[in-house]
């Protein structure tokens, strides 16, 4: 199975490609840099019909946030552990 998918990894590559010029690359070395400060999430085509820029899903995001966690602080009283009488 091994061989047959390095095969075909060699097969991907495109003939113009000259592999002697592409040696010496680093891997990963904008890694750190393209993740500092992104946060990428791709979104179901419905959902993003309804939110068609970054700020339209910030905005919803923190209504979200902001009713969570007003709605956290409200319980209910407890009835000291006991259940109502069923009847």
């Amino acid at each position: 199975m091994r061989r047959a998918s390095m095969k075909r990894r060699r097969d991907e590559l495109r003939p113009e490609y000259d592999l002697t010029r592409l040696k010496g690359g680093v891997r990963g070395k904008y890694y750190p840099r393209a993740t500092a400060g992104s946060n990428l999430v791709l979104l179901e085509p419905d959902v993003a019909r309804a939110f068609p820029d970054s700020n339209s899903v910030n905005r919803a995001l923190r209504l979200l946030q902001d009713v969570a966690a007003k709605s956290a602080g409200r319980t209910r009283k407890a009835n000291n552990g006991r259940r109502r009488a069923a009847g």
